[in-house]
């Protein structure tokens, strides 16, 4: 795996982890500590579109992502916000990382119909020979909860959801790897989230990708609000004017919004999101 020492200005790591609510002693790399470290951050930053609502790219600088995510506490991002600040945090802990891009394929008749939207990390874990798929910024209910290694064939429980990684034939020179939920409560059984190879990706491309999601008026971000919520018993989401509560044994409620008001109520209680002065929620 290629090293990609990336510079960290503009991250203050110790606010960080006291942002995820991360208590105890600095942290060693290791997989335990991957693993704790995408949970915490999972269940304490919310993911959210409302840059890309109010037809701004969110800015993916480091210290534009600790002004925003880290120390504005009632706001959160989207995948190349949540990524690329986790990814910083990964290194200064002593991680090698690997930025990836993915195609999102959740309900897709063909993985070629889909773009490289989403991003992902490869992590490399300090005396251990497998690399591990992680990833804070994807934006359903069928997210990786923890790393799981890049091992294809195996199920994983990661804080309560199963996953597993697949590899698929493609036409290009690189493995195509699937990750796959097991989502009981919609599909049945295993259903395909995002298909990615393992070729590098460097700021300028999620710098380009960002632009274009968040400001292509056929973006689904771009003209209704998408925000997320993982809290230890339930998954949480916001789409359109609907809220949709996932809980860990598979029972799911949805709510309807009467309109902005409420909306707005609803974002600041139950997300933990304060929505921006003057921006539409529910056009």
């Amino acid at each position: 795996m290629p090293d990609s020492p990336r510079k960290t200005t503009g991250l203050d790591l110790d606010a960080y982890l006291d942002r995820i609510g991360w208590e105890g002693q600095r942290l060693a790399a290791g997989a335990d500590t991957l693993r704790g470290v995408q949970l915490a951050h999972m269940r304490a930053v919310p993911f959210e579109n409302l840059d890309a609502l109010a037809g701004t790219a969110p800015s993916l600088e480091l210290a534009d992502l600790t002004a925003k995510l880290v120390h504005g506490r009632r706001r959160g991002g989207y995948c190349y916000e949540h990524n690329t600040l986790f990814a910083a945090a990964l290194e200064a802990l002593g991680f090698r990382v690997t930025r990836l891009t993915a195609r999102v394929v959740v309900g897709a008749d063909r993985f070629e119909d889909r773009p490289r939207t989403h991003m992902a990390l490869l992590v490399e874990v300090p005396g251990d020979p497998r690399p591990y798929l992680a990833d804070v910024g994807f934006g359903a209910v069928g997210s990786l909860l923890e790393p799981v290694p890049l091992t294809a064939d195996t199920e994983f429980h990661d804080a309560g959801r199963r996953h597993r990684l697949a590899r698929v034939p493609h036409r290009g020179p690189l493995e195509m790897w699937v990750l796959e939920a097991y989502r009981q409560a919609s599909t049945g059984g295993w259903e395909a989230q995002y298909a990615f190879t393992l070729e590098p990706f460097e700021p300028s491309d999620y710098e380009m990708i960002n632009w274009h999601i968040a400001t292509n008026p056929r973006s689904p971000f771009s003209r209704r609000p998408y925000v997320q919520r993982l809290m230890p018993d339930r998954h949480l989401l916001l789409d359109g004017d609907r809220v949709t509560e996932t809980r860990d044994d598979g029972t799911v409620t949805e709510l309807k919004l009467t309109g902005e008001a409420e909306a707005r109520r609803v974002l600041a209680a139950d997300f933990g999101i304060d929505v921006p002065e003057g921006l539409t929620l529910l056009g």
